[in-house]
């Protein structure tokens, strides 16, 4: 049996906070990727005018660098920088390490609740922030009534968050 397997699953505080840490470690990457980005582009990033208006390739590359930061980590050791000193690892159900297509999965379903920005224009940034945050909590909700603690985002990669040491 799997060390890993043996290991008992992340409870949700302690996954929340291993977030918050991976938060701050995603703003520096934000910050640096838009620095980056205002150089090569002589400070052109952002059109002001009636309306302020960012280059269309922008978001997408601030969402795929993100998205490499949790991919890259978890499939090199199954750890993002916010789950080392939480002594978190993600891995599959039988404890072996997960697969690209796992977390691609996962990073998929965990950001699919930003998609609710797109109401904005409809329905204002509150309501769409709003429906962000709720989405989110509804989906590690889940991991409060399921038995192996998973989030939504676990369930469909199968994949499991585990205490280790």
């Amino acid at each position: 049996m799997s060390t890993s397997l043996q290991a008992p699953p992340c409870p949700l505080w302690r996954r929340l906070i291993a977030l918050v840490y991976d938060l701050l470690a995603v703003l520096a990457i934000v910050m640096v990727v838009g620095y980056v980005c205002q150089r090569i582009t002589g400070g052109e990033l952002i059109h002001t005018g009636d309306h302020a208006q960012i280059a269309w390739w922008y978001q997408p590359l601030q969402g795929l660098v993100v998205s490499a930061y949790f991919i890259v980590s978890w499939l090199r050791g199954g750890q993002t920088l916010g789950m080392r000193p939480w002594r978190l690892r993600l891995t599959r159900h039988d404890g072996s390490r997960i697969g690209l297509a796992q977390a691609l999965i996962r990073v998929l379903v965990a950001g699919a609740p930003l998609l609710l920005l797109e109401v904005a224009p409809w329905l204002g940034m509150r309501v769409a922030l709003w429906s962000v945050v709720i989405a989110w909590a509804v989906w590690f909700a889940i991991a409060l009534i399921d038995p192996r603690k998973r989030a939504l985002h676990d369930i469909a990669a199968g994949t499991e968050l585990r205490r280790i040491g």
